[in-house]
């Protein structure tokens, strides 16, 4: 009631000014989250008041003007920008801000130099992780450390707080982040001078006076007229060089020809074997493949070895080609580096400059020796034993072969090969010489066990007698010879016709058994004997000859055995 009394209350003249008041803001148009013009009213102690023709005046900060001494360049009356953040808070205060003005300015100026790559002027003030911090044009950037300079600095006192120009590399307008660099202005500069010296250079020039700068192990660097060059280390000689540095020193001055000038790069390539003729251009006639020739043995490698025939040419003997027993022996155990040998060529590839060598093929090849001994007997000496196999070597020929565990007895048993150790001499047999690689047996020495279906004349169908040898739980193992070396596993399933009478433990070592042979490969060693086949075939026989309708329904081995019986009794009586 109060406020509707006032409002009734209010003159005219009140309405009026108000009315003027509204329009007055309502043409100014001032929008929030930009920057604007305002006039300096006021500068106290901690503020400076300015104008923005907003209804009340701005309160900035005093520490927002100390930068670049501004402070000492402003008055009541200057013109300034501010970003004006909010028209009214809840105080009902405008808030107006120089520093963010003056970073959204920055932030605008940056965004159109990112674009054209316009270098600006800024100041490194402090160093952080990674990098330092510059100022550039009110605006902090982040200069990673290798974007300072051209070259690793160990101090960089002398560029702090001073003015340095800088391109910006990276704009990362949703974190507000920019990412500048010296670097880049400095090889701009440089590379400019560069394309300037290169007019006066072209590809095959020959240069006379080109000055080593520095060495590493794949090049040299080289001064031609101001120009860095490079001197690629296969470029320095048609021979393997091992280390440039070993060939030049730092300011001596080189010969080369100037074989490539990129431009886009401003790189420069040169070398010193083009200025002499290729030795491989008629290598074909200087050397011919399977010749046997003479060289000094260059460098060693895990490999192989290198070897000079003449200047500008080596080869390389891979270690396969270097010893007949052992085809990844260490090339070191066999040559030494400024070694005179004789080698084979075996290879020539001209485009891609590589000769192949042999150096075994000189040498007598102990494998021509050896493959007329295939099924003789030898003596090996052991060298290794594994879970497999045991590895032993001829003693007159020094080859290696492998001895299987199966090889030992024809029993086949892994625990044959704890019989042995190392450096034990055995006598064996040579049974394959394949791929270089022998195979040595023992068992080979004796007669073979299954020779006993040879010589006895036994086939798949016979029924043969065995005797029980040894009973496990997966059947019975029996002997077929007397001499108990033929050894078979006759399994549960064929132990009888009748499930519940195939048992391994009803019986016991020494047992006759009567089996079938139902299947019997002696090349691959497959012999697989049977006691419920053998009863099968003996009850039909049974059935044959006493029973003529047993084959009906419902008749039994018993029953007709029963009959057979009691006819055989009326006879009698």
């Amino acid at each position: 009631m109060k406020a509707e009394q006032n409002l009734k209350e209010t003159s005219p003249l009140q309405k009026e000014f108000q009315n003027l008041l509204d329009q007055d803001f309502k043409d100014r148009k001032l929008k929030e989250n930009e920057i604007i013009n305002a006039t300096i009213t006021e500068i106290t102690k901690n503020f400076v008041v300015v104008d923005c023709k907003a209804k009340m005046e701005g309160m900035i900060p005093i520490d927002e003007f100390k930068e670049n001494d501004e402070l000492t360049k402003i008055k009541v009356g200057s013109k300034i920008e501010v970003y004006l953040e909010r028209i009214e808070s809840f105080k009902g205060e405008i808030i107006v801000s120089r520093e963010k003005a003056k970073k959204l300015k920055a932030w605008k100026k940056m965004e159109k130099v990112f674009e054209t790559k316009e270098e600006m002027t800024g100041y490194i003030t402090g160093k952080v992780k990674g990098g330092f911090i510059a100022n550039v044009e009110g605006l902090p950037c982040f200069m990673p450390s290798s974007q300072i300079d051209v070259r690793p600095l160990k101090k960089i006192d002398h560029l702090l707080n001073t003015p340095v120009k800088v391109i910006a590399t990276r704009l990362d307008k949703s974190r507000g982040n920019v990412c500048v660099s010296r670097r880049a202005v400095l090889e701009k500069n440089k590379n400019a001078e560069i394309s300037q010296a290169l007019k006066n250079i072209n590809e095959g020039d020959i240069i006379n006076d080109a000055i080593v700068k520095a060495t590493t192990d794949w090049g040299i660097f080289l001064d031609i007229n101001g120009i860095d060059a490079l001197l690629h280390v296969s470029d320095l000689s048609h021979g393997r060089v091992k280390k440039p540095g070993d060939l030049v020193s730092i300011g001596q001055k080189l010969k080369v020809k100037i074989t490539k000038i990129d431009n886009k790069t401003n790189r420069v390539s040169a070398s010193v074997k083009a200025l002499t003729e290729d030795p491989y251009e008629n290598i074909e006639k200087k050397y011919k493949i399977g010749e046997i020739y003479s060289g000094v043995v260059t460098k060693i490698m895990d490999y192989g070895c290198f070897v000079k025939i003449e200047d500008g040419i080596e080869g390389l003997i891979h270690n396969s080609e270097l010893d007949w027993t052992n085809r990844n022996i260490k090339p070191s155990k066999i040559l030494s580096v400024s070694q005179n040998i004789k080698f084979k060529i075996s290879n020539i590839d001209k485009e891609a400059k590589r000769i192949s060598l042999s150096y075994k093929a000189t040498l007598d090849n102990p494998w021509d020796k050896i493959k007329d001994k295939i099924g003789q007997e030898t003596k090996i000496k052991i060298l290794n034993i594994t879970d497999k196999a045991i590895f032993g070597e001829l003693n007159e020929l020094k080859l290696s072969g492998m001895l299987h565990y199966k090889e030992i007895s024809y029993q086949e048993n892994p625990e044959d090969l704890k019989k042995y150790k190392k450096n034990d001499v055995i006598k064996v047999k040579i049974i394959e010489i394949k791929d270089d690689k022998i195979r040595f047996s023992i068992r080979a020495l004796e007669k073979d066990p299954l020779d006993w279906f040879k010589d006895n004349k036994r086939k798949v169908g016979d029924v043969i007698t065995t005797r029980v040898h040894e009973v496990l739980k997966t059947g019975v193992k029996v002997s077929v010879d007397k001499e108990k070396k033929l050894i078979v596993l006759i399994k549960k399933t064929d132990l009888a016709k009748e499930t519940s009478d195939a048992r391994p433990e009803v019986f016991s070592p020494g047992n006759a058994l009567d089996a079938k042979i139902t299947e019997l490969d002696l090349e691959k060693r497959r012999v697989r004997l049977s006691v419920k086949a053998a009863q099968i075939d003996e009850e039909k026989s049974l059935i044959a000859k006493f029973g003529e309708g047993a084959t009906k329904s419902g008749a039994t081995l018993k029953g007709i055995f029963e009959k057979a019986i009691g006819k055989k009794n009326k006879k009698e009586k």
